[in-house]
């Protein structure tokens, strides 16, 4: 059997057909790399029960999406940090320390590497081009940046796509600290922190750059085989 890996949804305002209404939902992208490297995607909604869908998942995939509401890492909240969703942000929270603690094969994508972030006690950069300089990173709405990432020699990152990749990337916050998370990866033109991981859990990767939209799945591959036990 096809391992189930659930990936975090957006519950918001969508329309379709003649409806115009509250929808869970995710970009197709995530749930066609997940079954396309051997896995089989459930949607998870924000819920306050984060066991009872643990019980039958293999895997966990924290998608991306808006802000996470910077209380959490003890910040106030930037001009520019925008679109909080605090039912998303406790949902995945309580599901993302449950996960780690069944030792469940998780990746982080854009703000689910910076959930990740913040449960390892790490915290954000809410506007990265005040830090940086430029806006490559997201170069304009609804346009991915592309750069180079040059990943940690040694890092369970590096096993999987090797030491340096391409990737496309659509976000403008980072990480400032990684809590007890490891550095995996940085962005060549900036050095700004683009992948971390847990080495305390047999897989626990994030990722600040939209894997789901680039055509490399081997990270996707990476974390099916780990949710079959590979």
């Amino acid at each position: 059997m096809r391992p189930l890996i659930g990936i975090t949804s957006y519950v918001e305002q969508a329309r379709w057909g003649v409806w115009d209404t509250k929808a869970a939902l995710v970009p197709y992208s995530y749930i066609q790399q997940v079954n396309d490297a051997g896995g089989r995607a459930v949607l998870v909604p924000p819920s306050d029960e984060p066991l009872d869908v643990l019980r039958v998942l293999d895997g966990l995939l924290l998608a991306g999406g808006s802000d996470i509401d910077p209380e959490r890492y003890g910040a106030a909240a930037h001009p520019e940090t925008a679109g909080l969703r605090p039912d998303r942000d406790a949902g995945e929270m309580g599901l993302l320390e449950a996960a780690l603690d069944e030792d469940l094969p998780v990746l982080g994508i854009c703000r689910g590497m910076q959930l990740m972030t913040i449960q390892a006690g790490g915290h954000l950069h809410q506007h990265l081009p005040e830090l940086v300089g430029h806006e490559n990173h997201r170069p304009s709405p609804g346009v991915y940046g592309e750069h180079a990432v040059h990943v940690e020699a040694g890092s369970r990152l590096s096993t999987i796509i090797g030491n340096r990749v391409h990737v496309r990337s659509y976000h403008h916050q980072g990480v400032t600290d990684p809590g007890k998370l490891t550095v995996a990866a940085r962005a060549d033109d900036d050095d700004t922190i683009e992948a971390v991981e847990d080495t305390s859990h047999r897989f626990a990767i994030g990722v600040l750059w939209h894997p789901e939209v680039g055509e490399d799945p081997r990270i996707f591959e990476a974390l099916v085989g780990a949710a079959r036990g590979a």
